[in-house]
């Protein structure tokens, strides 16, 4: 049982060498990508459609994630305390990441509705209501990280004290659980209907493949990068919960911290998941489109029907 709030829990050095390495090599492709990403999403593409809204946000989410590496490196090294700089930088973190998750949930949820419901994603889909959408979600995230942002701790992006919080399952639950239930139905029924298509189009068995493989690629990734660490995060508030010994704390402690550097590394993996396979998904559409060669409207109707 722990005797005090506190344990003496300092990362040890191999751990803290090893956070700064994968963020040192994280912070380069992922700020070289995503301002990639930004340039062509804002400056080449001439059509606003809904995806370029959703992809546009993802990207900002997804930089300003990687802006904040170099500042938790320094942070982590050095113990830092909490001050001003230190909550700024832990607010822009916790903010973005969870716009990033939320974004990505959107997309699953936009690509569902275009293949599942084809004839109802023109009233459904738009750039405008993109826009919304993401405007609703950053207002909800940034007054709901702001509520249950942890303020007891005393050291920089760190927990130091033994008490458990409420505010781990509040993330569990908001900012993972509900997002990857919603991001693994989609999912789910968006390769079922694809492979559906595979019967019925089979000279395009191909392409549908491809598609596919994005989707499922798409759901694997989210899944590996960021389940570690909520696992961590519930493994450690079960653990305090129920009076663990310090040395416990101590390993577990070091599993998040290794398991969030895989979860930042997805800043990286959206931009080559979410771009480079934009022009497969664009032309894979086309094949969840209802075909009447009868009506011309119909037809037009259709040809506005794109995932990406």
């Amino acid at each position: 049982m722990t005797n005090s709030t506190n344990c003496n829990n300092s990362l040890s050095y191999n751990v803290r060498l090893i956070q700064v390495i994968i963020y040192a090599t994280i912070f380069p492709f992922g700020a070289t990508f995503n301002v990639l990403a930004l340039w062509v999403f804002c400056c080449k593409l001439k059509k606003w459609t809904e995806t370029r809204v959703y992809m546009i946000n993802l990207v900002i989410t997804d930089c300003s994630v990687v802006c904040s590496l170099p500042f938790q490196m320094y942070f982590f090294w050095n113990d830092w305390h909490r001050d001003t700089l230190c909550l700024t930088i832990q607010s822009i973190y916790l903010i973005n990441m969870s716009m990033s998750i939320y974004i990505i949930t959107v997309i699953s949820v936009d690509r569902y509705i275009a293949i599942k419901y084809p004839l109802k994603a023109k009233s459904l889909r738009s750039p405008w209501k993109a826009a919304l959408i993401c405007g609703l979600l950053w207002v909800s995230t940034i007054i709901g990280l702001n509520i249950k942002q942890r303020r007891e701790e005393t050291l920089c992006l760190q927990k130091v004290s033994t008490k458990p919080s409420t505010s781990v399952l509040f993330f569990l639950i908001f900012f993972f659980l509900i997002p990857l239930i919603i991001l693994s139905f989609c999912s789910m029924h968006i390769i079922r209907s694809l492979k559906k298509r595979m019967i019925t189009n089979p000279h395009e068995n191909k392409l549908i493949e491809k598609a596919i493989y994005i989707v499922s690629a798409n759901m694997i990734v989210f899944i590996l990068c960021f389940s570690p660490v909520q696992i961590g995060m519930l493994a450690r508030f079960v653990m305090e919960k129920n009076g663990v010994n310090c040395l416990a704390i101590q390993k577990i402690r070091i599993f998040i911290n290794v398991a969030a550097c895989i979860a930042n590394s997805n800043c990286c993996m959206d931009a080559i998941c979410y771009y480079f396979v934009a022009k497969e998904f664009q032309e894979a559409s086309s094949f969840c489109k209802p075909k009447s060669h009868l009506s011309k409207t119909n037809e037009t109707h259709t040809s506005q029907l794109r995932i990406f």
